[in-house]
């Protein structure tokens, strides 16, 4: 599933690096660059960062501290561990059904460059944290292996 994340999120940075190339060449050959490319290419760093979210947690690449969980006895860090664990699940839970009410409720606006809705761009609110959700929900709380400096 990570994979699939993985080429995803691949191709959409593939897919801005395009964007913002016709937008320098655009600028530097005709004058101005179009307005929709800085919109699109907002929409789409934004979309990466969200749908990498549950990969890097399971991987444990995101940025954290876990100088309070090595200091700690082992089973008062296990109690700290599925502590984080759960309430991961519970903001990316809250996080994803708040957010997908959100995306739809502004389906009638248009985004100002592109001129679609902004229900689609917003979509990638609920879709990165329901991945967290997932991913999170599939590593357990003490599956990822801690890495050793």
């Amino acid at each position: 599933m990570s994979r699939l994340v993985e080429t995803v999120v691949g191709t959409l940075i593939l897919t801005n690096l395009l964007v913002l190339l016709y937008g320098v060449a655009a600028r530097y050959l005709l004058g101005r660059s179009p307005i929709w490319m800085d919109e699109l290419s907002r929409f789409l760093i934004i979309a990466c960062a969200l749908l990498m979210a549950g990969v890097l947690l399971v991987r444990n690449e995101h940025m954290r501290i876990g100088l309070l969980e090595q200091r700690l006895p082992a089973t008062l860090s296990r109690i700290l561990k599925l502590y984080q664990w759960l309430l991961i699940l519970i903001i990316s839970a809250g996080f994803c059904w708040y957010s997908w009410h959100y995306a739809f409720s502004v389906s009638r606006f248009t985004t100002m460059g592109l001129g679609i809705s902004r229900t689609w761009p917003v979509l990638s609110l609920p879709l990165g944290f329901g991945l967290l959700f997932v991913f999170n929900l599939l590593r357990g709380p003490f599956g990822c292996k801690e890495a050793r400096s």
